[in-house]
């Protein structure tokens, strides 16, 4: 018998961005293009396979600052604006191609999206789609678990554990509040590991995180069964190991299954193809050409003469990719059965975005892989590939080798150069000057209150702001470099700007409540998490509030 168990896990992060200043802000398209192109679909295919009474299991991580995006007010209703334009665009889009075979359908399919994420958002899921993703998972078909609270890379962090563990402790405390229980598992950023941060994992109770494949494979002990098993950590946490064979299946850009070149072209948009005073009224500023959603080519292949896009052929190409992974899996483990002294776990772990963003077929492709791996087990149960979630599967098993990982990431070559580069090591003197800074004010300031109080929270919020692994990932890729470099001086310049004040005792009131009403992220924060703050939280109606350890 070749039993095998395969772990999906999709990782939902977006960087904090909300600018109320501007009646519209070209960077908070990151979101509505994420909740259209991914977090809409991805609950359209949980509610099918549910409907359909497909087994589904799932581990999804949801960063802090994409839950805070979710619940703002002023988000969705720039959201909800957002697609008002869009559907007027593709109304628009439907009469210019009428005359059109190749363009016009597909001007339809898009009319009809918007028009449903639409609905969708306002009518079936009320604008709460963290309540819809609670409710997949109390249904049992996926498992929520956490990251970092801004999302920072850790591992150039390690010898600042207050900053490390004020992180941890608010992306715990907003969990508990959007979800009503407190997460077991944890994604590392970036897969950004240092050997240590599991000793803070422990702490607040999480049971498992993920690392890259070398993380394990470089252990202080060799791994007996590579990346196929999970390691137990000397503090007895445990980490499951990627395995990059199958990840790169879905996730390579040369020869994974997005690049295929009867699937949507990504970077073709009639944002740029048409003329400009046409798409102006649907772009940021009506002068800078960018993306809108319209997208009529496939990839055709490394040619600039790109042919239409066809649905049909799209989702035959969806199901032989389905099947060819569900191939790929049984072979594997057929050839790992033997060797093991237990059913491998497969673990298959993405960016969410990568499903419907960038590669727009994904989210089809996934709901594919549900259906004919249920469809073989159930012919095939002794050649069997079983679905399973990270929680689940630690219940079912538990005897796995104590080792100590390796400092890894999943970034280039492995290590830390994407975040610590001639581009963008600048940076680390200001952060890390900062959480020095925030470290002394607790101490200066322990139990304030009234002004104070908010102006000690805030410099917490920007210090954690400040250390979002997004902007030194821009600053390196070189794509909105400016943006990034304006939002790290900004969050320092704030925190610099209120140590000063609370030096001099004196604070500007009606600055300070400008950046409140700015970044409401962690509404709930309480400065003296730079203190090493209790970890106990007190549940009050399915929330909780973070308790001074004093």
């Amino acid at each position: 018998m070749a039993h095998s168990n395969l772990m999906l896990v999709l990782h939902a992060h977006l960087p904090f961005v909300r600018h109320p200043e501007y009646p519209k802000f070209l960077e908070e398209t990151w979101l509505f293009e994420a909740i259209s192109e991914t977090y809409l679909p991805l609950l359209r295919v949980m509610d099918r396979l549910e409907s359909d009474q497909v087994p589904m299991d799932l581990c999804m991580s949801v960063s802090p600052t994409l839950m805070a995006m979710l619940q703002d007010e002023l988000l969705q209703d720039r959201y909800v604006q957002h697609l008002d334009m869009l559907i007027e665009l593709g109304e628009k889009e439907t009469d210019r191609t009428k005359d059109d075979p190749d363009f016009s359908q597909l001007a339809r399919m898009y009319l009809d999206l918007f028009r449903r994420n639409r609905h969708d958002f306002l009518e079936r899921y009320d604008r709460d789609l963290l309540g819809a993703l609670n409710y997949h998972e109390e249904g049992g078909r996926i498992e929520l678990i956490t990251t970092f609270g801004t999302h920072p890379y850790v591992p150039l962090y390690q010898h600042q554990e207050a900053s490390v563990d004020a992180q941890l402790r608010v992306a715990i405390e907003t969990h508990q509040r959007a979800l009503g229980r407190r997460p077991t598992g944890f994604w590392l950023p970036e897969c950004g590991y240092y050997p240590g941060v599991e000793e803070l994992l422990a702490r607040q109770g999480i049971e498992y995180f993920f690392v890259a494949a070398h993380g394990l494979l470089f252990a202080d002990e060799k791994p007996r069964h590579g990346v196929f098993s999970p390691v137990r950590c000397p503090n007895g946490t445990v980490a499951f190991g990627r395995d990059y064979r199958s990840s790169s299946a879905v996730w390579s850009s040369e020869d994974g299954y997005p690049g295929h070149p009867s699937y949507r072209d990504f970077y073709r948009d009639i944002g740029h193809d048409l003329s400009l005073d046409y798409v102006a009224p649907y772009i940021h500023d009506g002068k800078n050409r960018i993306n809108t959603g319209f997208k009529y080519h496939a990839i055709t292949g490394n040619t600039d003469d790109k042919r239409p896009y066809r649905l049909d052929e799209a989702g035959r190409i969806v199901y032989e990719h389905a099947e060819n992974f569900l191939y790929r899996q049984l072979s594997q483990a057929r050839k790992l059965t033997p060797i093991m002294d237990r059913s491998p776990v497969v673990v298959c772990p993405f960016d969410a975005e990568l499903f419907g963003h960038w590669w727009f077929e994904g989210p089809q492709w996934l709901e594919a892989l549900f259906r004919v791996l249920h469809k073989h087990n159930e012919s095939s149960p002794e050649y069997s590939i079983r679905p399973v979630k990270p929680h689940s599967y630690l219940k079912r098993n538990g005897d796995f080798q104590v080792i100590q990982p390796a400092f890894s990431s999943w970034g280039n070559n492995g290590y830390s150069e994407v975040w610590l580069d001639g581009s963008n090591d600048w940076i680390y003197r200001h952060t890390h000057k900062v959480i020095e800074r925030m470290v002394d004010l607790v101490d200066r300031f322990p139990n304030e209150t009234g002004l104070k109080r908010r102006a000690l929270n805030q410099a917490a919020r920007e210090v954690l702001l400040s250390q979002a692994s997004d902007w030194p990932f821009i600053m390196r890729a070189g794509t909105t470099v400016t943006y990034a470099k304006h939002r790290l001086c900004e969050h320092l310049q704030n925190f610099n700007r209120i140590h000063e004040s609370l030096s001099r005792g004196s604070i500007s009131t009606e600055w300070l409540t400008k950046i409140e009403r700015r970044n409401t992220i962690f509404p709930f924060m309480d400065y003296r998490i730079f203190r090493g703050l209790s970890a106990d939280s007190l549940a009050v109606g399915g929330t909780s509030r973070i308790t001074s350890g004093a």
